[in-house]
C-alpha cells in the first residue's frame, strides 16, 4: 500500500481532466489498495480558483468540495503546529504559502507527494513527480 498526497492540481486532474494523468499514475490513484491523501488547502486552493474563474465546476465551489470529500475516499493531511514548523525548514525556491504547507505535511505525515510542480519537485528531493499535463 502507498500513501499519497495530491497536490490541488493533480487532485483537480483526476476529477475534471483525468487526460492530464499518465496513464501509471491514474492506475495508482485509482488502486483501492492505496490511500489518496488531501490537504485542506487544496480545498481553500479549488474554492480560490473556482472564484477566480480558473476552473469551471458544476456546482458552487464549497458545496462541490463537499460533495466530493464525502464521496471519494480522501484522508484529511490535517494542519498542525509540527506543518507550519516543517513548512519553514524545506527548500524550496519559492515562498508559496500553499506549496510549502502541502509539502510540510507531506514529510510530517509521511506521504508521497504527487505533483507536477516543478518547484516542488526541484526543492528537497523528497517529491515524486507522477503527472505532467
Amino acid at each position: 500500500m502507498n500513501k499519497y498526497l495530491l497536490d490541488t492540481h493533480i487532485f483537480l486532474w483526476s476529477l475534471l481532466e483525468p487526460a492530464c494523468l499518465k496513464p501509471d499514475v491514474a492506475k495508482q490513484l485509482e488502486n483501492p489498495a492505496n490511500e489518496l491523501w488531501l490537504s485542506p488547502i487544496s480545498t481553500w486552493e479549488v474554492i480560490i480558483l473556482s472564484e477566480r474563474g480558473r476552473i469551471v465546476l458544476d456546482d458552487p465551489p464549497a458545496a462541490w468540495m463537499r460533495n466530493v470529500l464525502a464521496t471519494l475516499p480522501f484522508r484529511e493531511a490535517t494542519l498542525n503546529h509540527e506543518v507550519a514548523i516543517q513548512s519553514r525548514r524545506l527548500h524550496l525556491p519559492h515562498q508559496d504559502p500553499a506549496d510549502r504547507f502541502i509539502a510540510a505535511s507531506a514529510v510530517v505525515h509521511g506521504l508521497t507527494l504527487v505533483t507536477a510542480d516543478r518547484n516542488l519537485i526541484e526543492g528537497a528531493g523528497i517529491y515524486s513527480v507522477f503527472s505532467n499535463c
